[in-house]
């Protein structure tokens, strides 16, 4: 039944910019303070307070704009939503509406059978948040709300997809490139648990063929990848229930239950024209002349899709080491510092894949934490590259340098780790282990190559794993074959 009908998604992800002070007034950002401590006669709408712009805020707004390719615009205004919730001090919220930030972009996302899928972006406006209601959860609280108005007049900015999405699939691409881009350009950190990266997604469906949209629902404020993807899905389903069965799709917004798995009403869905949208008389218009632009994009660093483009086609990556390295800003730069010390990205990446990555999730930590820096890791490489340690034992040495943060050189020396290279006392050992085990080279020179790893393993357990294993592999095949 789902094949009959298209499904057809719109997104709009308010993202909370990363300014030290709120959007209009000096009070901070700061998360997970005590209820309202952090608000002043701006935020808590007392009569007489006015606004000042926060020039931080808009510098961030400029900067995702550019990443997302919207046109900036030279003049833009700041309107009054109006509405009435109990979170919301003025009565109404400060936004922009007919003459936004930021418009006209788009982002490319990746689709499962390997086709690029563009989803323009109609807009990107500059918001204040509201506050926030805290339903009684404790016997003192309990059938009360509480409003707490530390998020009031928060900055956001509110991206406005067109509803180019076909599928939950195609949601989910778009709302992870658009979230790693945001954090990337340190615009905001993207945490969906505690409300900076929010998502509402408008939903609808119709039959295939038709261009008229359909009735749309919203799902508002959904707080993980996973559980967007499942509302999108549920309610994708519910409406083609819903029209099957002769009803009507009514515009309204809905919540989506992650326990059930399902979506429920909310309220109903206004219209633009239900906010009563007119200019903020105690905000004079935002000029942003085109040398801001410039130096602002001069700002920008190189994005998650150029930064992967440049791994595989410059440093000879494949496309999913390329994909892993470049999907963390800090896990990229550290990769990039270790290239430029050691110039062999693929001994870099596989040593950044593998031992760092797996420390840091043994861990709980982020590269920024690692106690091995890339001056520290690209010393241990130097060590295996000129053969001063095995590459098994370059696995001892970076545990002890991860516990101690010494250089590979000192763990080497205090150790007396450094490989046996001497030909001679390897074919010392090598003439010992053969002549040892007559039953083991009877079988090899009767076909059973694999007792190679036998030999070589003695050899190295005599040597106490300090030999070269590539000479002690090369001196074995020599000697069983009846080399001198």
């Amino acid at each position: 039944m789902t094949q009959r009908y298209e499904t057809v998604i719109g997104l709009e992800v308010h993202a909370q910019l990363t300014t030290k002070t709120k959007i209009f007034c000096g009070c901070s950002t700061e998360f997970g303070q005590t209820p309202n401590s952090q608000t002043c006669p701006v935020c808590l709408a007392l009569p007489g307070a006015l606004p000042v712009l926060n020039q931080k805020a808009v510098e961030l707004a400029i900067r995702t704009g550019l990443a997302i390719n919207c046109q900036i615009a030279p003049r833009s205004i700041f309107a009054r939503k109006n509405y009435f919730y109990p979170d919301l001090p003025k009565g109404y919220q400060i936004s922009q509406f007919e003459l936004p930030v930021c418009g006209h972009g788009w982002l490319d996302i990746d689709l499962e059978n390997g086709e690029r899928k563009r989803i323009g972006i109609t807009r990107a406006h500059m918001e204040e948040d509201a506050g926030k209601l805290v339903h009684g959860d404790t016997p003192e609280t309990s059938g009360n709300s509480l409003v707490d108005l530390n998020r009031a007049c928060t900055p956001l900015l509110e991206i406005v997809s067109e509803p180019d999405m076909r599928s939950a699939n195609e949601a989910i691409a778009y709302l992870k490139k658009l979230h790693q881009i945001v954090v990337y350009l340190d615009v905001c950190d993207g945490n969906l648990e505690e409300g900076s990266f929010r998502c509402d997604a408008n939903i609808s469906v119709r039959p295939y063929g038709q261009e008229e949209l359909g009735t749309r629902a919203e799902l508002k404020n959904i707080n993980s990848f996973r559980f967007i993807k499942q509302a999108i899905e549920y309610e994708v389903e519910r409406q083609i229930d819903l029209i099957e069965g002769g009803g009507k799709v009514v515009q309204e917004t809905r919540l989506f239950d992650s326990n059930t798995g399902m979506t429920r009403s909310m309220r109903g869905k206004e219209d633009a024209h239900d906010y009563r949208y007119f200019p903020d008389p105690d905000l004079v218009p935002l000029v942003i002349s085109p040398e801001w632009i410039e130096e602002v994009r001069a700002t920008l660093p190189e994005l998650p899709e150029a930064k992967r483009t440049r791994f595989v086609e410059e440093l000879g990556l494949t496309a999913y080491d390329a994909e892993v390295l470049a999907a963390d800003r800090e896990l990229a730069d550290y990769f990039d510092a270790c290239v430029a010390l050691a110039k062999d990205a693929k001994s870099c990446a596989n040593w950044i894949m593998g031992d760092i990555l797996r420390k840091l999730k043994e861990t709980d930590s982020t590269i920024a934490d690692t106690p091995v820096s890339p001056a520290l890791l690209t010393g241990l490489l130097a060590r295996i590259a000129d053969n001063t340690i095995s590459g098994k034992m370059a696995k001892t040495v970076f545990e002890k340098m991860w516990q101690n943060g010494q250089t590979a050189d000192q763990i080497i020396d205090k150790e007396g780790l450094k490989q046996v290279t001497d030909t001679g006392a390897i074919e010392s050992l090598v003439d010992e282990v053969i002549a040892a085990n007559p039953n083991q080279v009877a079988e090899y020179l009767g076909g059973k190559d694999k007792l190679i790893g036998f030999f070589v393993g003695k050899v190295m357990q005599a040597s106490q794993g300090k030999a070269n294993p590539g000479m002690v592999n090369q001196l074995l095949k020599k000697k069983l074959q009846g080399g001198s």
